[in-house]
């Protein structure tokens, strides 16, 4: 302590410095959480035969900003998405988006789905459509192209559930379409 008195460094100035990192450190790490958002890009489709209801119920999860980016983008809506201002148009557009950017075959045979209605969980839209009328399912090609024309790197990935089976795919702009037998 004497040395380092007489060579002018006290080490009083020593515990300073490391209060001066800890506390830089504390101060800035925090900042690093408010400015990176989600760097992944991936949207998560669920699939599942309610064979009581001989039906595909279908969710979809997307996170808002980017919904709300390709929705303001494609048809220029002007409304944040988790507001409760026009409702019915915001609904109305992702319907319409969905209807564009999923593409369902059941046995062979395009199928349309019903947009039956949305919820917000976190930062996450959770869409649910339906595909009514189906009996039995042998076969099922799933195209997906949520989000493509907004981010490169985007990544769609879809579980289904028929019967007691369950199966998955990756799909990316490359190769947005997959086909799972039963």
């Amino acid at each position: 302590m004497l040395f380092g008195y007489l060579c002018g460094r006290p080490k009083m100035s020593f515990n300073f410095m490391k209060l001066q990192r800890f506390l830089l450190f504390f101060l800035i790490v925090p900042f690093f959480g408010f400015t990176t958002l989600h760097k992944f890009y991936v949207s998560v489709t669920n699939i599942e035969y309610s064979e009581t209801n001989k039906a595909l119920q279908i969710t979809t999860r997307i996170f808002i900003d980017d919904f709300q980016r390709v929705l303001k983008e494609r048809y220029d809506l002007q409304e944040e998405l988790t507001t409760e201002k026009n409702v019915a148009e915001v609904e109305n557009l992702m319907q319409k988006y969905l209807t564009k950017k999923i593409k369902i075959w059941v046995n062979g045979e395009a199928k349309s789905f019903n947009f039956i209605g949305k919820k917000y969980e976190d930062d996450v839209t959770v869409c649910y459509l339906e595909i009514v009328a189906i009996d039995s399912v042998q076969s099922l090609t799933i195209e997906n192209g949520l989000l493509y024309e907004i981010e490169e790197d985007q990544q769609n990935l879809v579980h289904v559930k028929i019967n007691n089976s369950r199966k998955s795919l990756l799909l990316v702009r490359q190769n947005d379409k997959g086909l799972l037998k039963f």
